[in-house]
């Protein structure tokens, strides 16, 4: 059997870029060798594309890295990488992509749209469907639409709020009461996410949120809620893992507690009734059928201390590291890394193969 070679594109011009080339890091050393052959590309800050091939030193920073030698680009044949100086080489051919890109400019629908362009397979949601899971105030319009609850919650323009922020912040008062939740619209990995507890943390948290991002939504908190995650797989009839919890070891799961302190403790399965499983599980299929996903998604969830369920997000791209809930659901569910990655990678040939079949012309 001849091995894929599957293109494995990290870093990127995010917030999220560290995160990226940790799960990088992590899938080159799962991928099983007997099917599949690694080609490394790294996004660094600048939006360069950096070949790396088989060798795994581009890994091994916090940041990817480069010369101007080892620039590269997609080729005008489907598959092909071709140098800085304009020619094609063997080592940068490629049967399929797996995007492990975290945030803008990578998860949201940009890169997935340059592929399609450049008629190749890649893993994980398409277009559309990775455009609305990154922007929350659309996925979450969607949501809406689909029936499934959610925290109440309000979107500002970043522009409106330099404009007049006393304004804004009197309309927040109005509507809702403290703690609430400040997030930019369109990062995950709890990047810029802050709680405030009054005037000037929500003034603070909204002027951190800014520097990401042009929208910023504000939600109320749902005080002592437990932190849910559950796992989808597949495409039109996708399967659904257990359901997992996170117990943040802060006073919620930010950042720093993600991928610094490594304080979180993951329990899988979740302390759940079947009930309330199954609740979880529908609504994570349900969300990933609302927004179009297709190949994976992480669904998040919040319970309340009267057990009423809140869908947070949905992520179309989740972490792939040793510490990610995505991976470790599945494995919890009898598939193991190896195997996931196996069965993402199949998925997205099987969806190229098919969508070649629809017609482009009259």
């Amino acid at each position: 059997m001849t091995k894929k070679r599957v293109l494995i594109l990290f870093g990127g011009r995010s917030a999220e870029h560290e995160v990226s080339v940790i799960s990088a890091r992590s899938v080159y050393h799962a991928l099983d060798c007997d099917r599949y052959v690694p080609v490394l590309v790294g996004i660094d800050g600048d939006g360069h594309w950096l070949f790396g091939g088989r060798d795994e030193t581009i890994l091994l920073t916090e940041r990817v890295t480069g010369t101007q030698s080892s620039l590269v680009r997609l080729g005008n044949r489907p598959g092909e990488l071709v140098a800085h100086g304009g020619a094609a080489f063997e080592s940068g051919e490629f049967d399929v992509v797996f995007p492990l890109l975290h945030g803008p400019y990578g998860e949201d629908g940009t890169v997935q749209g340059l592929l399609e362009l450049a008629g190749v397979p890649y893993v994980g949601a398409g277009v559309g469907a990775s455009a609305v899971g990154m922007d929350k105030e659309l996925a979450r319009a969607i949501f809406s639409t689909a029936g499934l609850p959610q925290t109440r919650f309000v979107v500002i323009r970043r522009s409106r709020w330099r404009e007049n922020p006393s304004l804004v912040v009197q309309e927040v008062e109005r509507a809702f009461d403290y703690p609430l939740f400040i997030k930019p619209v369109n990062l995950g990995s709890s990047v810029g996410i802050s709680k405030a507890h009054d005037r000037d943390q929500m003034i603070q948290g909204i002027d951190s949120a800014g520097v990401y991002a042009t929208k910023i939504l504000i939600e109320v908190s749902v005080e002592q809620a437990r932190e849910i995650e559950c796992a989808v797989l597949g495409e039109d009839d996708p399967e659904v893992s257990g359901v997992g919890e996170i117990i943040p070891g802060a006073e919620f799961y930010d950042y720093r507690t993600k991928y610094i302190d490594d304080g979180a403790t993951l329990i899988i399965p979740a302390n759940l009734s079947r009930g309330t499983v199954k609740q979880i599980q529908e609504m994570s299929i349900c969300a990933f059928h609302a927004i179009d996903c297709c190949g994976l998604a992480r669904v998040d969830f919040l319970i309340g201390k009267d057990g009423e369920i809140f869908l947070n997000e949905i992520n179309t791209m989740p972490g792939f590291t040793p510490i990610s809930m995505y991976p470790k659901l599945w494995a919890a569910a009898g598939l193991n890394y190896p195997d996931l990655l196996d069965k993402l990678i199949q998925i997205a040939l099987s969806r190229h193969s098919r969508r070649r079949d629809l017609k482009t012309t009259l």
